[in-house]
């Protein structure tokens, strides 16, 4: 499996369990990125990609029209911001003020009521799943070019770190990644990204996470996918801080079709 950094850690969970558990089948997890994962699909390189976004029209077009989506998870992308400037008092941001940073029309967080001092501004690298969410919701178009980044990660991990050991940082990232308080999640439109804003539907910036087979699962790609959407890692999805899918969403044990394969 191949794909997105943001259901990397419950893939991966779930895969571990998943060897643990018989001897016929292996099953190894990569994040590198939504893009790469549709990619090293269609090309015989993975069975099955993650993906943090549906696959896009472009995609088709060069792939062709054979992929199964299957969602496992509802993520949300949180806006996370480093500590000087949490505790500075910015704990909340609307999607105006986001556009005017990520546009580069907003460059001091003195113009957010925090401190005189430079906003540090990071985005995801092209192919991400998270980056194509971000600036289709905040950017008005997934292809948004996003001017006033200072800088552009490859993985939820590395947009963590650069918050993590940078002052003046904001990004964006999974809400997986988000927790624990060594980065500190900051309203979006006056919402709270967590598990609760994203089930009861309040908090704007959720999205789904899948799972995606080049045509109908074999048989082993079954198993694995029947397996994550069982409710042992339905559990662990809920315990990462991810939605689970619904329960009425697979039936005896079996994957029913969650979605259209055009999603």
């Amino acid at each position: 499996m191949v794909g997105s950094t943001s259901a990397l850690p419950f893939v991966a969970i779930c895969a571990e369990e998943f060897n643990s558990r018989q001897d016929d089948l292996s099953v190894s997890v990569t994040g590198s990125g939504t893009g790469v994962g549709i990619k090293s699909l269609a090309s015989g390189i993975s069975d099955i990609a993650m993906a943090s976004r549906g696959v896009k029209v472009e995609e088709v077009e060069i792939y062709g029209d054979r992929f199964e989506s299957f969602p496992i998870a509802i993520d949300a992308v949180c806006i996370a911001v480093s500590r000087d400037v949490y505790d500075s008092g910015v704990k909340e941001i609307s999607r105006d003020q986001l556009l005017s940073i990520y546009n580069g029309e907003i460059d001091s967080w003195k113009d957010l009521g925090g401190p005189d001092e430079p906003i540090v501004a990071i985005a995801r690298e092209e192919g991400s799943g998270t980056r194509d969410v971000f600036n289709e919701i905040v950017m008005g178009r997934y292809d948004h070019e996003t001017p006033g980044a200072d800088s552009y990660r490859g993985s939820n991990a590395e947009v963590w770190a650069a918050i993590v050991s940078g002052e003046g940082a904001i990004g964006y990232l999974s809400l997986n990644y988000a927790k624990g308080g060594e980065v500190r999640a900051i309203a979006y439109e006056g919402v709270l990204p967590s598990t609760e804003t994203v089930k009861d539907g309040s908090y704007p910036l959720a999205r789904t996470l899948y799972m995606y087979t080049e045509g109908e699962p074999d048989e082993n790609e079954k198993a694995f996918l029947e397996f994550v959407l069982g409710e042992r890692c339905q559990s662990i999805a809920e315990d990462l801080g991810f939605v689970p899918v619904r329960r009425e969403e697979v039936q005896n044990g079996q994957i029913r079709r969650l979605t259209s394969r055009k999603d």
